[in-house]
């Protein structure tokens, strides 16, 4: 099961309360500083969960923002204890995407567009192994083989029987006919994906050239929701340098929306599972010797 005490979600999420609370009670950023005695910006980072923040800051901030409520403190500075912790994936050291990692693995489901590879969690490990090794330039062998140890340790959420991810994704033709690898690393890939689109929490749909233009053209994006705040979630579109998080309900319903055009688009998951095996098709048949 997904650890409850994640510390990457629950440093955003006390964050955001801090936020909402600082609005409520009519102060700026800049003045909430001034009486803690630190820099607007540390206030920013802590409010948008990028910096842990401890327990007596969370009471002073409370102070400030005069709540009075003791259960409402009180929870407040048991999410900072645990904000502190340490995720599974911080042994591995410095990771690009840990934020993302963290939010993964406490996720309640996952809706991804997937225009140009099959999606990390549905990977097998020599797609993985490939996709790794010429899609971050210049990795030595220890680093690729930690960031394969990574992946293939955040694929631990969609065979948790007790707690599986809700997964579905939508995957445009194009990743499903780059070679990545080989023919024979393409053809176990594709199998393998088909047979994991196959269990009850896991959708896959395809989206064949012939659906022409679609709003899954501008790139990847996933959606992001957890079970104790399903009406909330998060939307993480994944840059090269710098990925984004937006959690804006205007956000959230913009793309919503797009992904609905995109199950519209996209070929059933049964059409999707008979599609995936007549591609898989032409893989065992590049393998055979002329």
């Amino acid at each position: 099961m997904a650890a409850k005490t994640n510390p990457t979600v629950r440093r955003r999420r006390l964050g955001a309360e801090l936020r909402r609370l600082r609005v409520l009670s009519g102060l700026k950023s800049t003045q909430v500083a001034e009486r803690l005695m630190v820099s607007q910006p540390k206030i920013s980072h802590l409010e948008n969960g990028n910096r842990a923040i401890s327990p007596r800051d969370v009471r002073d901030l409370c102070v400030i923002y005069e709540v009075t409520d003791q259960q409402v403190i009180d929870s407040l500075m048991e999410m900072a204890r645990e904000s502190g912790q340490r995720g599974w994936w911080h042994p591995y050291g410095e990771l690009s995407g840990s934020v993302y990692i963290g939010l993964e693995t406490d996720a309640a489901s996952l809706h991804t567009h997937a225009p140009m590879m099959v999606p990390d969690l549905l990977q097998t490990p020599a797609y993985a192994q490939a996709v790794i090794g010429e899609i971050i330039p210049r990795l030595t062998a220890e680093q690729a083989a930690t960031q394969l140890k990574v992946r293939l340790r955040r694929q631990h959420r969609i065979y948790d029987l007790a707690c599986p991810l809700r997964l579905w994704v939508i995957i445009d033709e194009s990743a499903l006919r780059r070679v990545v690898g080989g023919p024979d690393v393409m053809r176990e890939q594709l199998e393998h994906l088909k047979a994991l689109s196959a269990e009850p929490h896991i959708t896959v749909q395809v989206l064949p050239y012939t659906a022409g233009a679609h709003p899954g053209l501008s790139g990847q994006f996933s959606i992001l929701r957890f079970a104790d705040s399903p009406e909330a979630g998060v939307v993480y579109l994944e840059r090269f340098a710098s990925d984004l998080y937006l959690e804006k309900p205007s956000d959230l319903r913009h793309y919503n929306v797009m992904y609905d055009h995109l199950q519209a688009q996209a070929l059933t998951p049964d059409s999707s599972r008979d599609f995936i095996t007549d591609i898989a098709k032409t893989y065992v048949d590049a393998m055979i010797p002329s």
